[in-house]
C-alpha cells in the first residue's frame, strides 16, 4: 500500500509534483500534480494546477484542469473553477459547493479543442 502524502497549511509549492498513492493538500500549489489514487484539496487549500488523478475531493479552492478517471466530489466548502475531464460521468456537488467551468465527459476527448 502506498503512503499518503500531506501538504500542510502554510506550505507553498510552485512546480510539478507526482504522488504514489493519495495526497491531502492544505497549503498552496501552483503547477502540475499527478497521483495514481486520490487528491484531496482541503478547506484551507488554494490550488492552481493541471491535475491528473484517479479521484479528487475538492473542499478548498481549485482553479485549473482536472483529468480524473474515477470519482470527483466537490464538498459544501469546495470551489472549482476550470475544466473537469472524465471518461465517464462521476461528479457529485454538495449543496453550497461551487462549480464554474466545463465538465467534459467521454472516451474520445481532445482537451485543447472546445468544439469537441
Amino acid at each position: 500500500m502506498a503512503a499518503e502524502t500531506i501538504i500542510t497549511d502554510g506550505v507553498k509549492i510552485d512546480g510539478t509534483i507526482s504522488f504514489k498513492g493519495s495526497a491531502k493538500i492544505d497549503g498552496e500549489i501552483t503547477g502540475d500534480i499527478t497521483s495514481d489514487e486520490t487528491i484531496t484539496i482541503k478547506r484551507n487549500a488554494n490550488v492552481r494546477a493541471k491535475i491528473n488523478t484517479k479521484n479528487a475531493v475538492i473542499s478548498g479552492s481549485f482553479e485549473g484542469t482536472i483529468n480524473a478517471s474515477g470519482q470527483v466530489d466537490i464538498t459544501s466548502t469546495g470551489k472549482f473553477t476550470g475544466d473537469l475531464i472524465q471518461p465517464n460521468s462521476s461528479l457529485s456537488i454538495e449543496k453550497g459547493g461551487v462549480f464554474k467551468g466545463r465538465s467534459i465527459i467521454g472516451t474520445d476527448i481532445q482537451e485543447d479543442d472546445p468544439k469537441k
